[in-house]
């Protein structure tokens, strides 16, 4: 039985990762063009580079790694209203909205060890655009004020210091909460509720590497 576990426990880590293999990046570079087979490498690269530095400078470095990515609306550059990229889809293109970065961002903290349970993916208002947003979330510790992870503004900052953000709901792996200034506020259920996120999901765990 244990090592029944053992083994379920081990397809359940592989199942979730999103590192590639060498061969995985020559046949994606192959399709897809030299520039985005350099991303990818990059990207894989700094999973390596970074599997022992401290959270704070993973943060920091994961989220300039994927501000650089080019900002493309999903009508524009999926031709649909409103689809939720993988790592793997918005770097061999090099373009998303702001769900694809924090998308990005929140797997590749959480192939480098940082708990699920210290980020939220969370959709917020952009007031200066009067718009609908998604950022990154991250709490130091439970109760604290969390750290925002952006594409608008690359400095990592307390939600209290971005006033420029109007908090709404935020999720993680399994979670749904009402939230106020970054906080979770109320556990409304479950992050099945957002379809996008369960077909993001499954795409993931099933290795997906074709673009759509």
């Amino acid at each position: 039985m244990l090592l029944l576990a053992s083994a379920l426990l081990l397809t359940q880590v592989d199942a979730e990762s999103i590192r590639l293999s060498k061969a995985d990046i020559e046949k994606l570079g192959n399709k897809y063009g030299s520039k985005a087979k350099l991303r990818l490498e990059t990207w894989q690269s700094l999973l390596t580079e970074l599997a022992n530095e401290s959270e704070s400078n993973k943060l920091e470095r994961v989220n300039n790694f994927f501000n650089q990515v080019r900002f493309i609306d999903d009508i524009k550059h999926w031709k649909k209203k409103d689809y939720w990229a993988t790592p793997v889809e918005f770097l061999i293109t090099n373009g998303g909205d702001c769900e694809d970065f924090s998308i990005a961002k929140y797997y590749t903290l959480k192939e480098l060890g940082v708990p699920v349970e210290k980020m939220n993916l969370a959709y917020v208002k952009a007031l200066e655009y009067n718009q609908a947003h998604m950022v990154l979330t991250y709490y130091p510790k439970p109760r604290a004020t969390p750290l925002v992870l952006d594409n608008i503004n690359g400095e990592i900052l307390p939600a209290s210091k971005r006033t420029d953000l109007l908090h709404v709901y935020s999720f993680n792996g399994d979670k749904l909460w009402l939230s106020k200034m970054g906080r979770r506020t109320t556990l409304v259920g479950t992050s099945d509720r957002l379809k996008p996120w369960v077909k993001l999901q499954s795409r993931i765990e099933n290795k997906d590497l074709n673009l759509r």
